[in-house]
C-alpha cells in the first residue's frame, strides 16, 4: 500500500503546482464526482484510493485502468479538501487549441479574460456547460483550469466543453470565426434584457467575462462589439461575477433555442 513517501505519490503530489502540472500535462482529479466524469472522458490513468474510499466507489474503481491503493495518510498527501472522499484520479490533461475549438464552429463561448479565483473560474465553467456552450476560454493571465479548486467547482464539467488556454489577443480569432463579442462591463451601454428582447442574442456569440475585482481590461472592451451590463433593478450594488456570468449565458442560451 502506498504511504506518502512513496516514489509515485510524491510525483503525483507535485501536480497541486501549476508549473509542475503544465510540464507533466497531467493533473489530479479530486472525490467521485470529478472521477466519474474523468472516467468517462477516459483520461484517467490512475486511480488513488484508501480502501474503504475504493470500496465504497466500487464501479469507478472497476472502470479505472490501474487502481493503487493508499494509506489514509497518502490520501490526504494528494486531496486539497479538509475531508477528502477517499479517492484521487491522475488524469491527463483535456485541453484543446483555439484552432481546434473554433474549427467545430461553436455558437455559444465563454471568455474568462485575467480570472485569477478558481472558484469562481470552476463555477463559470459550470454554468456555461449547463447553458449549453461549446467553449471555455482561459485567456492571458488567467487560473489554472486544472487548480484544485478549480476542478472541484467545475462539478465534471471540465471534460464536457472544450477548455481552450490562449493569450488575451484571442478576440480577434473569435470575430474572425463568426463570433459576436459581448463585453461585460457595469456601465455597459447595452443591456442583457435589452439585446434579448431585441433578437441581438441568437447568433453565434462569445461572451468576454473579467475579474471580480478589476473587470475586463481595457483593450478588451475597446475591441469587443458591444460592451453589455447585467441591468440591477433592486438595490444591489452589483452581482458576482458568476451569478452575472448565468445571466448573460442563459440569455444566449434561450435565444438559441
Amino acid at each position: 500500500m502506498f504511504t506518502p513517501r512513496t516514489p509515485r505519490i510524491v510525483a503525483a503530489r507535485r501536480l497541486q503546482r501549476r508549473r509542475d502540472r503544465d510540464q507533466a500535462r497531467r493533473f489530479l482529479a479530486e472525490g467521485p464526482q470529478a472521477v466519474r466524469e474523468a472516467l468517462a472522458a477516459g483520461v484517467v490513468l490512475e486511480l488513488f484510493g484508501t480502501p474503504a474510499g475504493l470500496e465504497k466507489h466500487a464501479e469507478l474503481t472497476a472502470q479505472a485502468p490501474e487502481v493503487s491503493p493508499v494509506t489514509d495518510e497518502a490520501l490526504a498527501a494528494l486531496a486539497e479538501t479538509v475531508h477528502p472522499q477517499g479517492i484521487v484520479a491522475l488524469c491527463e490533461q483535456v485541453d484543446v487549441s483555439i484552432t481546434e475549438a473554433l474549427g467545430k464552429q461553436p455558437q455559444l463561448v465563454a471568455v474568462l479574460a485575467e480570472i485569477r479565483d478558481p472558484g469562481n473560474a470552476g463555477t463559470i465553467l459550470r454554468t456555461a456547460d449547463a447553458a449549453g456552450a461549446d467553449a471555455v476560454i482561459f485567456a492571458g493571465d488567467a487560473v489554472d483550469p486544472y487548480n484544485g479548486k478549480c476542478v472541484r467547482s467545475s462539478a465534471g464539467s471540465l471534460f464536457h466543453v472544450d477548455v481552450v488556454r490562449a493569450p488575451l489577443g484571442v478576440l480577434g480569432l473569435l470575430q474572425d470565426s463568426g463570433l459576436q463579442v459581448l463585453a461585460t462591463s457595469g456601465t455597459g451601454s447595452d443591456d442583457v434584457d435589452s439585446l434579448l428582447d431585441g433578437g441581438l442574442l441568437s447568433g453565434p456569440t462569445a461572451w468576454l467575462f473579467g475579474s471580480e475585482a478589476h473587470g475586463l481590461p481595457g483593450e478588451l472592451l475597446k475591441a469587443a462589439d458591444r460592451r453589455v451590463r447585467v441591468p440591477i433593478y433592486g438595490g444591489a450594488e452589483s452581482l458576482n461575477l458568476a451569478a452575472a456570468a448565468a445571466v448573460c449565458l442563459y440569455a444566449s442560451a434561450r435565444a438559441q433555442r
